[in-house]
C-alpha cells in the first residue's frame, strides 16, 4: 500500500475507496491532486470539519496536492445528506460571505500556496450554468432509480425530499469531472455519508473526460457512548472564538472521555502512532 494512503489507515481515515490498489500504483508514480469539498451554510467550520482536513494534511505532506472546495454553487442548494429535513435557504450575499470566512480558517489550519494547496469555489462554474444544456448533457448520466438507492435519499424519501435537494447529487458530480478538467483531480475525499455523491461523480468524470478517477470516504467520527463528536448541551464547539470562546474550546477537549483518548489522539494531532501508543 502507498505509503500516504497507510497512514490515513493507521490513523483511522480510512473507510471505503472506489480501488484501493490502482490508486495505490498511481500514487506510487507521483504526486497526484485531490480535493474536499465544504458548503458554506454557516458562517464557521466546526471541530467535525476538520476530520477531513486532517485528512488533507497528511496527504499533503506526502507530497501531493489539495484542493479545498467551497460550496458557493452547491450551497444555494444544500446537501441533503445526513438530514431529516431540508437545510434553511440562505440568501446568496451571505453564502458569499461565508464562503470567505471559511476559506480563511482553512487557509490557517491548511495553508493556501498556490501550488500544493489552493481553494476552489464551485459557484465559477455552476452559477451560470444553462438548465436545459446542463440537463441534456449532465442529467442524461444520470440514473434516477440508482439515486435513490443511496442511503441518504432512502433516509429522506420517508420525511420528504424536495425536487430542489434531489438535484444537488447533480452537481456535485459535476464538480469533480470540472475539477478533474481544469486541476487534473483524481482523488475527492469526503465524510461516509458522502459515498453515493462521491461514486455519481466518479461515473460522470468518466463518461465526460474519459478519465479514470477514485473516491476515498472518511468514517463519521462519534463518541464512544454514541453520541455525535462535537457537539456538547450547548451546540457545536465552533473553530470561531465569536461562537466558540477558546476555553469552552480547552475544555471540550480536556472533557474527552478516556475511551475517546487513544482514537482522537491519531485524527486530531499530528503526534506519530509510535508516540500516540507510548502515550
Amino acid at each position: 500500500m502507498n505509503k500516504a494512503l497507510q497512514t490515513l489507515i493507521d490513523r483511522g481515515f480510512f473507510q471505503q475507496c472506489t480501488d484501493a490498489e490502482a490508486l495505490s500504483a498511481l500514487m506510487d508514480k507521483g504526486p497526484i491532486t485531490f480535493y474536499t469539498g465544504t458548503d458554506p451554510t454557516g458562517g464557521s467550520l466546526h471541530i467535525g470539519h476538520l476530520v477531513p482536513q486532517f485528512a488533507v494534511r497528511h496527504l499533503r505532506d506526502a507530497g501531493h496536492i489539495g484542493i479545498a472546495l467551497l460550496g458557493g454553487g452547491t450551497g444555494r442548494i444544500g446537501d441533503p445528506s445526513g438530514k431529516t429535513e431540508m437545510r434553511k435557504m440562505l440568501d446568496y450575499q451571505q453564502l458569499d460571505e461565508n464562503v470567505e470566512k471559511i476559506k480563511a480558517q482553512l487557509d490557517r489550519f491548511i495553508g493556501f500556496d498556490g501550488k500544493t494547496a489552493f481553494a476552489e469555489n464551485n459557484k465559477n462554474w455552476l452559477a451560470d450554468l444553462n438548465y436545459i444544456d446542463f440537463l441534456r448533457d449532465i442529467g442524461s448520466c444520470f440514473s434516477v432509480n440508482k439515486m435513490l438507492s443511496f442511503e441518504a435519499y432512502k433516509i429522506r424519501m420517508e420525511t420528504g425530499l424536495s425536487f430542489l435537494e434531489f438535484n444537488y447529487q447533480l452537481l456535485q458530480s459535476y464538480d469533480f469531472a470540472e475539477l478533474n478538467k481544469r486541476h487534473g483531480a483524481t482523488l475527492q475525499i469526503g465524510g461516509s455519508d458522502q459515498w453515493g455523491n462521491i461514486t455519481n461523480g466518479i461515473d460522470l468524470t468518466r463518461r465526460l473526460n474519459q478519465k479514470q478517477v477514485f473516491g476515498l470516504t472518511l468514517p463519521l467520527v462519534t463518541k464512544s457512548d454514541g453520541t455525535k463528536f462535537g457537539k456538547t448541551e450547548g451546540g457545536a464547539v465552533w473553530l470561531n472564538a465569536k461562537k466558540t470562546s477558546p476555553y469552552q474550546f480547552y475544555q471540550f477537549w480536556l472533557k474527552v472521555a478516556d475511551a475517546d483518548v487513544y482514537k482522537f489522539l491519531k485524527y486530531f494531532t499530528f503526534l506519530s502512532i509510535e508516540e500516540i501508543d507510548a502515550i
